[in-house]
């Protein structure tokens, strides 16, 4: 079985890959820049942009039975291009947000991409699968620039609890989807196995990475002030939105078990993972 990873040099791609060649699946990895995509040797490497139908060409899909999909833009031409080359078979990576199990999900800015995402695949074939991760693990690394510089990590709605996910359980869910034929037809929702407070997260990141680490709670219009040159306005809202809805009802655990056998990874083994991240640069 030969499976195509779209996002192979991304967070959850690369861990895919390993996971799929541990499992001793041919792999084939569709990245711009082969020449620089420091993926295993055992991976074959194709050129493409996801995002340009042009560039998809023959040797991207011959062999290939499924295929994971990133949820980036060009996504329904990707999908037809690799449905009339043959391919079977496709897990897509979402967003629970896409869901719209809360008031706060419909209309943010990650509802409206991960849906468009989801029918682009959902119009065009029934052979896929949904994976729906909640919040990452390494959005926390929007603190790594103050834990490198030894300052206090300043956050709005410190006692809201929520269960960030290791982008590697992510991985390990989507090659369980894609060498199973189990979990057709099915939108999965992922999170990590504890929801924790947004102190308990500096806790556990301590932890990890063997620090004290300090947490000062800020308002809402100072976080939307301190970082509203960088991100744009319809995340600040979806975040603070998110954040303050789960001082009251905390995110709902959904572990990976059911499809890796295991439970998730924590996020004190999260952090011992980015450790590297979190070091003060030398100097």
């Amino acid at each position: 079985m030969t499976i195509l990873v779209t996002g192979a040099t991304g967070a959850v791609g690369r861990h895919l890959v390993r996971a799929l060649l541990d499992h001793d699946q041919d792999v084939r990895a569709l990245t711009r820049d082969p020449a620089r995509a420091a993926l295993p040797a055992a991976v074959t490497l194709v050129s493409g942009d996801f995002a340009d139908s042009a560039s998809l060409s023959d040797a991207v899909f011959a062999g290939v039975d499924r295929a994971f999909v990133f949820p980036g833009d060009g996504v329904a031409a990707f999908v037809d291009a690799a449905t009339r080359a043959g391919v079977e078979r496709f897990t897509v990576l979402s967003s629970l947000a896409a869901a719209k199990e809360f008031p706060r999900d419909e209309g943010s800015a990650s509802q409206l991409h991960h849906a468009a995402i989801e029918q682009a695949v959902t119009t065009r074939t029934d052979a896929w699968t949904i994976l729906r991760p909640g919040t990452f693990a390494n959005n926390l690394l929007t603190w790594a620039w103050p834990i490198k510089n030894g300052w206090p990590i300043r956050a709005p709605y410190a006692a809201s609890a929520q269960a960030p996910i290791h982008e590697a359980d992510v991985a390990d869910a989507a090659a369980a989807s894609l060498l199973s034929d189990e979990w057709i037809g099915q939108a999965i929702p992922l999170t990590g196995p504890q929801a924790l407070t947004r102190t308990e997260q500096v806790a556990a990141i301590a932890a990890g990475i063997g620090r004290e680490l300090e947490l000062v709670e800020i308002s809402p219009e100072e976080f939307r002030a301190e970082v509203a040159q960088f991100v744009p306005a319809p995340i600040i809202d979806m975040l603070l939105d998110y954040w303050r809805d789960t001082l009251t009802e905390p995110d709902r655990v959904r572990p990976v078990t059911p499809l890796t056998g295991r439970p998730g990874r924590t996020l004190a083994e999260w952090a011992r993972d980015h450790r590297a991240d979190f070091a003060a640069d030398a100097t």
